[in-house]
């Protein structure tokens, strides 16, 4: 059911997980929604455009982004998802796997609000919501460059959020705590087997649609979703 008005909403890293869950949301509650991943997104809606790009590609990614304003410059709202896991001592990473991880994590939302932020600034509104993670509060042991990555979208958010403001560009960032998803395939942990340590998909999509579902006056800063009890166990 339709509540809000009607947004055109670009979504990032929803071919699975937070980013699927928050289209079939946003879709059902009657937005238009554009979703980039690597792979096409299996969610068949009137109101959905599936766009196909690694965003880790930064050589390419500006042709793409080019592209994609001229042929969508009804964009208002920006939900920057796309992202990966990797953990290990800082030694272990090769110089070519920290850069990799930076540029998906970081690198490639930063160049993805460069190209929509003079849309909203022309409009003089829309919503920016940045994908952060408990990881941007507090450094972990074995997470250096993954929480070097989420204090940056941290940092990327406060600052532009500034920037924007009289623009009328509402900036926000959402921090998930361990969520049950396809995040913790390739890892060598996950969260516990109990419905109290873990947040669900849906959990994180609800709180992105409480973002844009806010009054334009007032900007929802951060969002912080802890599971009831913090446990991590080996596979």
């Amino acid at each position: 059911m339709k509540t809000t008005k009607q947004k055109n909403i670009l979504i990032t890293g929803a071919s699975s997980g937070i980013g699927k869950a928050a289209c079939e949301l946003l879709l059902a509650q009657g937005h238009k929604v554009t979703s980039i991943a690597r792979r096409e997104t299996d969610i068949e809606h009137i109101n959905h455009q599936s766009l196909t790009c690694d965003l880790a590609d930064l050589k390419r990614l500006p042709e793409f982004l080019e592209s994609l304003v001229k042929k969508n410059p009804q964009i208002d709202t920006l939900v920057c998802n796309a992202g990966r896991g990797q953990f290990a001592s800082l030694e272990e990473f090769s110089y070519e796997q920290i850069q990799q991880l930076m540029d998906l994590n970081f690198t490639s939302h930063a160049f993805m609000t460069r190209a929509i932020v003079p849309i909203m600034k022309r409009n003089r509104s829309g919503r920016i919501i940045f994908m952060g993670s408990e990881a941007a509060l507090q450094g972990s042991r074995m997470g250096s460059i993954y929480c070097a990555s989420k204090f940056a979208i941290r940092g990327l958010a406060q600052a532009l959020r500034d920037e924007c403001s009289k623009s009328g560009i509402q900036v926000s960032l959402i921090n998930p705590g361990m969520v049950r998803s396809e995040f913790f395939s390739d890892l060598s942990f996950a969260h516990g087997d109990e419905e109290t340590h873990y947040i669900e998909v849906e959990d994180v999509a609800r709180a992105i649609q409480f973002v844009i579902d806010s009054r334009q006056g007032t900007v929802i800063d951060e969002i912080n979703l802890s599971p009831l009890k913090h446990v991590v166990q080996s596979k």
